[in-house]
């Protein structure tokens, strides 16, 4: 075991290979838990809804990230182990279900990508350690909320508030920011979008966002402490505003129609975790 870390230490290029290795098979994880968290959720408020009208909850079969096996959503054939490694069966499959041929979307594979990439960019980024292993925690976890935001405007308190204890707990040993500026960085995430959302409501009378940003915030601000927060703040505003406006214009949407928030702050939080110190720093030095 040792010899193995040693090498990898001594190889950067070995370490950058495995890193994108350990990427796609997360991400062919995380293509699950996007995929059914929302749908566990659901159940669990329909259940919860019984219990207090009085009624006997509907006995329904196991459901949850390991139980039942992957199906096609066409056919319902199960998923086999080879069919279900990450990126080569897809193209061994030439991007259809081996027994219906329906066409797997892009989706799936997309994801494994990212995340591989994204696992390989920090491992060369932060280099051997477990600081680009944290890294990729964050960013995986970061990954997975935005694209379940993205398709059901929901932030599970599953994801979010493990996110927020971990950034606390990392940074005991002062890993990506101070304890101290963690703790007030959590408290500040939280509270500068709960003040904004009230200020809003009371002057609108609608709710501009969930209370889901709010723990995601306090999550980044937990890992990245509270230096980060304006930053962060900024760069998800100005993603907002360009991707707002792109997807408006190409759905040709109203502007009433709400659009979730939590993937621009995921965006802005990843590019503050790996660029943020240089960018404050260039910022500083040029208003000095």
């Amino acid at each position: 075991m040792n010899d193995a870390l040693e090498l990898l230490r001594s190889e950067p290029a070995l370490w950058v290979c495995v890193a994108v290795l350990v990427g796609l098979a997360i991400g062919s994880f995380l293509n699950v838990v996007v995929h059914r968290l929302p749908k566990m959720m659901e159940r669990e408020w329909a259940a919860q809804c019984a219990e207090l009208s009085g009624s006997e909850p509907e006995a329904q079969p196991t459901f949850n990230l390991a139980t039942p096996r992957s199906r096609c959503p066409s056919c319902n054939a199960q998923i086999t182990a080879l069919q279900n490694l990450p990126l080569v069966s897809w193209m061994a499959l030439r991007g259809r279900c081996a027994a219906c041929r329906v066409p797997i979307p892009m989706r799936y594979p997309l994801v494994e990508a990212t995340t591989g990439a994204i696992a390989g960019f920090l491992a060369w980024h932060f280099g051997f350690g477990p600081v680009a292993v944290l890294a990729f925690a964050f960013c995986a976890t970061m990954l997975a909320l935005a694209l379940i935001d993205f398709d059901t405007q929901l932030l599970p308190d599953s994801l979010t508030l493990p996110l927020l204890w971990a950034g606390l707990l990392v940074n005991i040993w002062g890993v990506f920011a101070p304890l101290q500026e963690a703790v007030v960085g959590a408290a500040a995430g939280y509270l500068s979008l709960w003040t904004v959302y009230w200020v809003f409501k009371l002057v609108t009378g609608k709710e501009g966002m969930g209370y889901g940003d709010f723990k995601l915030l306090a999550a980044i601000g937990a890992w990245l402490g509270w230096q980060a927060l304006p930053l962060v703040i900024l760069l998800s505003s100005l993603a907002g505003a360009v991707i707002g406006i792109g997807l408006i214009a190409a759905a040709r949407m109203g502007r009433s129609v709400p659009m979730p928030f939590g993937p621009y702050l995921v965006i802005a939080g990843v590019i503050a975790l790996v660029w943020g110190d240089g960018i404050i720093a260039g910022y500083l030095k040029l208003m000095g």
